[in-house]
């Protein structure tokens, strides 16, 4: 399938489909001799997988990774690794009532215009199963950015209209939803556990900061770094929307407010988020995504049947009402296959 490999120097391909037997992802041009073992990659993982809590699905899958190549004796190899997930908690049937009718907010209708047929069992490709191989991916790069001095933390900041107001660091992975702001988690969960008890869903707005990225790094014109971070997140398939830095508050405000002004010590603001020209400027970069309200819900709507009749529909099964929670983990991944790609990328144009 056209689409599934995402980088130029550290390249990914994942495979796998949501009721299949198992999701995974090969990765080629990991620096050799670096460190790894399962036990770091399954870290993010776990961060990632469902049934975590009474905000995120149901379904029980351990997503318990096997490194099937790329490592020997506890050191990458520098040839293509590949990372598996077995399904375990596959439940197909749940779909038999509707395989027929196209389920409102998802790729249903798309896939089957574009291949002629679809797999209707969770959506398979399209579905948000897929993450899990790209969160893998990701640990591997996290994992080479540290030995840059690069980190990468994601954090849900708005649940269902409701706002953090405070940035605590220590908070993000002590509340379910991965909120900043401890006092609005608590408000956001209440209100994510009333929807979902009505059989509907909300979205959110998530943010991620990189820190340690040196000045410099990023490719120009097309290839601009926060252009490949956009179209990193946008891949995502619950990713509505991008903003760096001061983003959208950037067409109320004067160039001169605007401007990141500099002394000796470097830049005075962070209003372009890190990025200008789309080469990194050494200050941190932060970026917001927006998630849209998860599209299988249990309210009746309005669709219509690959026959082309008029139906009602209730997705029923196993869903996040908030896919924020669980986002977070996959975002962080993304961001880090972006940035080390790039790093790798700039190593190439010095040698030349």
């Amino acid at each position: 399938m056209a689409g599934s490999t995402f980088g130029e120097r550290l390249k990914v391909t994942t495979f796998g489909e949501s009721h299949g037997e198992a999701v995974g992802v090969i990765i080629d041009g990991i620096t050799p001799g670096l460190e790894l073992d399962e036990a770091y990659v399954q870290i993010q993982m776990d961060r990632r997988k469902p049934g975590q809590s009474s905000v995120t699905t149901p379904r029980r899958e351990y997503d318990k990774i096997r490194i099937l190549s790329g490592l020997f004796e506890g050191r990458t190899t520098g040839t293509p690794m590949c990372i598996m997930l077995n399904n375990t908690d596959m439940r197909p049937s749940a779909y038999d009532d509707i395989k027929s009718m196209y389920r409102p907010g998802h790729a249903d209708l798309t896939y089957e215009k574009k291949y002629g047929l679809r797999d209707y069992r969770g959506s398979g490709r399209a579905s948000g199963r897929e993450t899990a191989a790209r969160v893998a991916a990701g640990a591997v790069a996290r994992k080479l950015l540290e030995r840059r001095g690069v980190s990468v933390l994601a954090y849900t900041t708005e649940v269902g209209g409701i706002r953090c107001e405070t940035f605590e660091p220590d908070a993000i992975e002590r509340n379910l939803v991965r909120a900043c702001d401890p006092v609005a988690a608590r408000s956001m969960i209440e209100r994510i556990e009333q929807l979902s008890a009505n059989g509907d869903s909300c979205g959110g707005i998530v943010e991620c900061r990189i820190s340690g990225v040196a000045a410099g790094i990023g490719e120009p014109v097309f290839d601009k770094l926060d252009a490949e971070l956009a179209k990193a997140m946008l891949s995502i398939g619950a990713i509505k929307g991008i903003e760096f830095g001061a983003g959208f508050q950037a067409a109320a405000m004067l160039g001169s407010e605007h401007n990141d002004q500099m002394d000796r010590t470097g830049f005075l603001t962070n209003n372009a988020g890190g990025i200008i020209g789309g080469i990194s400027t050494g200050a941190d970069i932060v970026f917001r995504v927006v998630v849209k309200p998860t599209s299988s819900i249990s309210v009746l709507q309005q669709t219509v049947d690959m026959y082309g009749k008029e139906r009602e529909i209730v997705t029923e099964g196993r869903h996040d009402p908030c896919i924020c929670p669980r986002i977070v983990p996959v975002i962080e991944a993304m961001a880090c296959l972006v940035i080390e790609d790039h790093y790798k990328r700039q190593a190439a144009l010095l040698d030349e």
